[in-house]
């Protein structure tokens, strides 16, 4: 688990901790203390990503041109 505060990683950084948290709980080898920190270290980082793939979809909206080339706003559609 890094010490680094959530709030400057980057969304890389963070998937690839949480990445790593999820592996370590699935192992099921980590005392009960330790699961308990990892499992609330684990939420802030899901947190943390959705976050920034909120914000990144944000800047995709206002990114969109329309076919004829003007610049319109239109919601990103994740399906």
């Amino acid at each position: 688990m890094s010490d680094t505060p959530i709030k400057d990683l980057s969304f890389e950084d963070a998937l690839s901790e949480l990445e790593g948290i999820v592996r370590q709980l699935e192992g099921g080898d980590a005392p009960l203390e330790e699961s308990i920190a990892l499992y609330q270290r684990g939420a802030k980082l899901k947190a943390h990503c959705e976050g920034k793939l909120k914000s990144a979809q944000l800047k995709v909206e206002k990114i969109v041109l329309a076919p004829d080339g003007s610049a319109s706003t239109v919601p990103f559609d994740a399906d």
